[in-house]
């Protein structure tokens, strides 16, 4: 978990505070352009500046790792597209009422929704499992707006200047947020145990999970939303914001809930349901993050400190 800022050496201080002045800068100018505008000139931004600041590097292993044998006109493209998805969702966290518009305005499609409905009408928990696909946060706005309130489990940045406004605009979506560790935890099993909703983004590298697979490779994945969905009779629904052709708008994707059995076999359905939704709209995945961490052989370098 990242520190207290007091606590960090007076040079990582400063390069952290630095790089938060620099990009609230960016958000800052980008926000002036109008919506239509400002969302695809900071997908192309980030797009431009990828191979200087590692996203394509990373991209790159994570896709030598995941798909070795896709051609390289298409890791190429990809390597543009991943970073403009991230360019565009990071300025949509920013832009307040006009993303939410569009977020309110995403049709939602799937077998989960005559789930959560019965869900809803029985008065059982749900826990909303979501990844970093197209937007994540559009989906979580438009089933608050459709009146399924729920709780978010969020992941600490480790620039700690960025995750106190960043945190900012997740709240301005919908509250509560749990963070991630003990204290959050507790907080949001309380809230799941009073018959609340959350959600939790589930594709990242976690200490302490458990070795299961993803892409056909080993990826430590957390157990513990299918351990509380079978604690809390919860039900589990897997829930995807799909990216439009137009680069701004949504259709919201609820997959079929997840099938109590034991939270291996629950968690894996959960991996490879993401993994089929992913190889559909590859573009549309984070790719910049280091999934497989532990496993990135094959001459790939690792970062322990990573996120």
């Amino acid at each position: 978990m990242p520190a207290d800022p007091k606590s960090l050496s007076r040079s990582r201080r400063a390069g952290y505070f630095a790089a938060n002045l620099f990009m609230r800068g960016v958000i800052g100018l980008i926000t002036l352009i109008p919506y239509r505008w400002r969302v695809p000139t900071m997908g192309a931004l980030v797009s431009a500046l990828a191979p200087l600041v590692g996203f394509e590097k990373r991209i790159r292993d994570n896709l030598k790792l995941a798909l070795p044998d896709l051609p390289e006109a298409e890791v190429k493209r990809l390597c543009r597209a991943v970073p403009n998805n991230v360019g565009r969702t990071l300025i949509e966290s920013y832009s307040g009422r006009p993303f939410l518009d569009h977020a309110y305005a995403a049709p939602i499609n799937g077998p989960g929704l005559k789930a959560l409905e019965q869900a809803k009408a029985a008065n059982r928990p749900v826990i909303f499992m979501a990844g970093h696909f197209g937007n994540y946060d559009a989906a979580r706005a438009n089933l608050i707006k459709r009146g399924f309130e729920m709780g978010g489990l969020y992941r600490r940045m480790a620039n700690p200047y960025f995750n106190e406004h960043y945190v900012r605009q997740m709240a301005s979506i919908g509250t509560p947020l749990f963070e991630q560790g003990r204290l959050g935890m507790a907080q949001m099993v309380r809230y799941l145990r009073k018959g609340g909703n959350i959600a939790i983004v589930g594709d990242m590298h976690v200490h302490g999970g458990k070795e299961l697979m993803f892409f056909g490779q080993p990826a430590v994945t957390s157990t513990v939303p299918a351990e509380l969905a079978l604690r809390y009779n919860a039900e589990i629904i897997p829930v995807y914001a799909i990216r439009q052709p137009n680069g701004l708008d949504f259709e919201i994707i609820m997959l079929d809930p997840i099938a109590h059995s034991d939270p291996l076999t629950m968690t894996q359905d959960i991996n490879d349901g993401l993994e089929a939704l992913i190889r559909a709209h590859t573009d549309q995945w984070f790719w910049i993050h280091r999934r497989w961490k532990p496993w990135m052989h094959l001459g790939l370098q690792t970062n322990p400190d990573d996120a």
